[in-house]
């Protein structure tokens, strides 16, 4: 402790160093930072210089793919500035090596529900077996919510003005929620209606998704396995193939590629979704085939490149009926 700094300083600032790394992933940053010092320990390592990162990290490629090893660089480096005062950030010769494990890898991406799939499952599942899992499906697909957003959801977050739904997704790092409208197309607002309507009076939390079976909905709510479990059970009752393959980001993928097969222009994608960054927001865009055929199509009639590629009017877009721009922008 430096001489100049009181007991008090140096507890606050041990207090706010406590506080740097993410809150909910915290065990994580601390398994990988462990990893590595115990690492260091059996090979005698006194100094973490950019060869013995070098060594630590081309030993973990022989195991784990590259993703898996950006996530562990990325928890690790964190670390190493908190604990250890070293910035990794500054070893080229690391960083060089990182960027080649990702040669050739491509990252498997979840499948998407089309429209005409969705519509299907809709209208022909029965409610009494389904009503939960279609009113999730409705609210991830015109929101694109994550699994953990649409569990923490709570009835007030929702509000039923007649003609919509005005959903706010809350953000507990801005406080700015990401808000999105449900519009009164197909039977999509009675199906939430009927849902709600199942809600038992005695419940003490707010919690919108209630476990639900055989058309009666019990108290408990629903939990996060239970929520991602939804693009699996609408792949199955459809018999569509790869079941597996519609994995955790589906809802989110699927509500990206209806708007950009719609003309959607990716900065709305990215307010609408909550995306920050545009590589990010175009990962999870589909390059489908029914966006592929209407590109072919206007080829075919003579429209130019920069026709097609220009922003398109949202008012006017071809935008599935179910998902409102007007209040999709953060509050």
């Amino acid at each position: 402790m430096n001489n100049c700094e009181s007991e008090e300083i140096v507890e606050a600032a041990n207090i706010a160093i406590s506080n740097l790394l993410p809150t909910k992933s915290r065990s994580l940053y601390d398994i990988a930072y462990n990893r590595f010092k115990k690492w260091c320990a059996e090979k005698n390592v006194q100094v973490y210089s950019e060869n013995v990162l070098l060594a630590y990290f081309s030993e973990n490629a022989k195991n784990y793919k590259s993703s898996t090893l950006w996530a562990q660089y990325s928890m690790v480096k964190s670390c190493l500035i908190i604990y250890d005062n070293i910035d990794i950030s500054k070893f080229p010769k690391l960083i060089a090596f990182l960027k080649r494990t990702g040669d050739g890898y491509q990252a498997k991406k979840s499948k998407i529900l089309t429209k005409s799939e969705i519509d299907r499952f809709l209208s022909s599942a029965d409610d009494k077996e389904f009503l939960m899992i279609k009113v999730g499906l409705i609210l991830g697909i015109a929101g694109a919510c994550r699994t953990d957003e649409l569990v923490n959801l709570t009835v007030d977050d929702i509000e039923d003005v007649g003609s919509s739904l005005i959903v706010k997704i809350p953000n507990t790092k801005t406080k700015i929620p990401r808000i999105f409208v449900v519009t009164d197309v197909g039977n999509m607002l009675e199906l939430f209606r009927k849902y709600l309507s199942l809600r038992p009076p005695h419940v003490k939390h707010k919690r919108l998704f209630l476990y639900y079976k055989a058309g009666k909905c019990s108290s408990q709510p629903v939990g996060k396995n239970t929520m991602g479990k939804i693009r699996s059970v609408v792949a199955s009752y459809l018999k569509l193939p790869d079941v597996a393959c519609y994995t955790g980001h589906c809802l989110r993928r699927s509500s990206a590629t209806l708007l950009a097969d719609a003309g959607v222009d990716i900065t709305t994608i990215k307010r609408h979704a909550g995306w920050k960054s545009t590589t990010v927001a175009e990962g999870y865009v589909e390059n489908s085939i029914e966006n592929k055929t209407k590109i072919a199509n206007q080829f075919l009639v003579g429209t130019t490149t920069s026709a097609i590629t220009k922003t398109v009017n949202v008012s006017e877009s071809n935008i599935p009926s179910n998902i409102n721009f007007e209040n999709c922008t953060k509050m």
